[in-house]
């Protein structure tokens, strides 16, 4: 198809995998790393350095988008173990995806721009202490 095609994929991958990885780490920085890393092995070793580039911003995307979702589900009472569960089936969902001509590239657009709405959805951190004041 071309490389256009290969990149897609590799972008649609790296969403999953940092999606997996912002589930499985919980810490942002270790996430992105650990991510960033895999997409970019598996980019390189399946085709080159263009699809291991998509791979990277791939995960960038997913990680950043997956992040908010993953503590915002902690903060709720959500258990470590059914967010990385639930998160992990959502990234397998993605790779399979990512397979489909131009979906990879949505699909990383779309849950960056979930995240970054989710982050600006987010409660302020002491606002239960401001509620508590009042009486």
């Amino acid at each position: 198809m071309g490389a256009w095609y290969s990149v897609g994929v590799m972008v649609g991958l790296g969403t999953a995998i940092g999606i997996a990885m912002s589930a499985a780490l919980r810490r942002f920085p270790a996430a992105l790393v650990v991510a960033i890393v895999v997409a970019v092995v598996a980019g390189f070793t399946a085709w080159g350095w263009p699809e291991a580039v998509g791979g990277a911003v791939g995960a960038l995307c997913g990680v950043v988008g997956g992040m908010p979702f993953v503590l915002g589900t902690l903060r709720r009472g959500g258990t470590r173990g059914g967010t990385a569960m639930l998160l992990g089936v959502a990234a397998l969902v993605g790779a399979a995806l990512a397979i489909v001509p131009v979906v990879g590239y949505l699909e990383a657009a779309v849950v960056l721009a979930l995240g970054v709405r989710l982050r600006r959805r987010a409660p302020d951190t002491h606002a239960g202490l401001r509620t508590l004041a009042r009486d």
